[in-house]
């Protein structure tokens, strides 16, 4: 049984289809998300909490993996590569097709990880100590659009495990379980390390950092870390793929006689964008390459001012007077 359900945490059934799910992360999302509860631990902790279980099942193969193993998810291809090294041990079949069976039964899947990440295999050696590459980390991480926008790191702790360093990851000293790792072959470890996060990643990213997962058994690889990436919504742009929408105040006059407006980008600074004649309100003008970087390339999308006309205020009786006549020539 998992530890954490990430069924449960979403509010859905376990036969709830990707439309469900993502219907039920994005309305939790929306109610425990940083900005909508201000230094609300609880509600910050809830929300990295249905993130983390919207990563799991609205990924097909992560959620495959998760129905089958629980919290022990993502060790499924060294427990399903285990089950079938079993399989193995328990039936060898000659060429004419007689079946040999060793007596016994190996055990559950609670078993079957035991053997796979503590002690020896039937055969009297320890798994740990064959060569395996070490197992994927992943973390969340929040950006703001400015740092999606630019690249930005960050320093974070990975909670993980490396080989113990009595027993060298085998679990064994002397074919007794080693006292330091208690048969585990592992101990906890809390390595500090600088990401880099790179230009052009959006909520949903998966960034993969080659090589800082845990550490590998037997002179395996490393494993990978992932970086699983949220942007905070901006109180200026909003953003539509790598394009960025942003409202442009146009007094009535400039929207009517045409001019010239500032509209501003998320480099800094403004950029001046000339307004025809008779624009309407709501019009949008494309300002080319001057949205969010393409993610791995180094072209960008496109800014896009919409135009919000302003009308005056504290008109003065000349004002009105001469908007009456506007009226009169330009009757509803």
């Amino acid at each position: 049984m998992a530890v954490k359900n990430y069924y449960d945490i979403l509010g859905v059934n376990k036969g709830a289809t990707d439309k469900d799910i993502k219907q039920a992360y994005r309305r939790l999302a929306r109610k425990y998300h940083p900005d909508v509860n201000p230094g609300d631990n609880s509600a910050e902790a809830k929300f990295k909490e249905v993130n983390e279980a919207f990563e799991v099942l609205s990924d097909k193969e992560k959620r495959r993996k998760y129905d089958k193993y629980g919290d022990k998810w993502q060790y499924a291809d060294q427990l399903d590569e285990a089950a079938r090294q079993q399989s193995q041990y328990r039936q060898y079949s000659t060429g004419g097709g007689t079946s040999f069976h060793f007596g016994g039964d190996i055990g559950g899947m609670d078993s079957l990880f035991d053997e796979l990440f503590g002690g020896t295999g039937r055969r009297g050696f320890s798994r740990r100590s064959q060569p395996r590459r070490g197992q994927d980390l992943e973390t969340s991480v929040e950006v703001t659009l400015e740092e999606a926008f630019n690249g930005s790191s960050r320093m974070i702790n990975l909670q993980g495990e490396k080989p113990c360093p009595t027993c060298h990851g085998t679990g064994r000293i002397q074919n007794l379980p080693c006292s330091t790792c208690r048969g585990a072959g592992v101990v906890s470890d809390i390595k500090r390390l600088e990401i880099k996060i790179p230009a052009g990643v959006k909520t949903g990213s998966r960034v993969r950092i080659s090589s800082k997962g845990q550490p590998g058994y037997g002179n395996g690889p490393s494993g990978d870390l992932y970086l699983n990436v949220t942007v905070v919504p901006h109180k200026v742009f909003q953003r539509q793929g790598d394009d960025l929408i942003t409202e442009i105040p146009v007094p009535l006059t400039v929207a009517v006689l045409g001019g010239e407006v500032q509209v501003p980008t998320l480099k800094g600074g403004k950029l001046a964008l000339k307004i025809p004649p008779e624009t309407q309100n709501g019009r949008i003008f494309r300002l080319g390459g001057q949205g969010m970087p393409h993610l791995g390339k180094s072209t960008r999308g496109d800014l896009k001012a919409k135009v919000n006309i302003v009308l005056p205020t504290k008109l003065t009786e000349k004002e009105r007077e001469l908007f009456k006549q506007l009226g009169q020539l330009h009757p509803a």
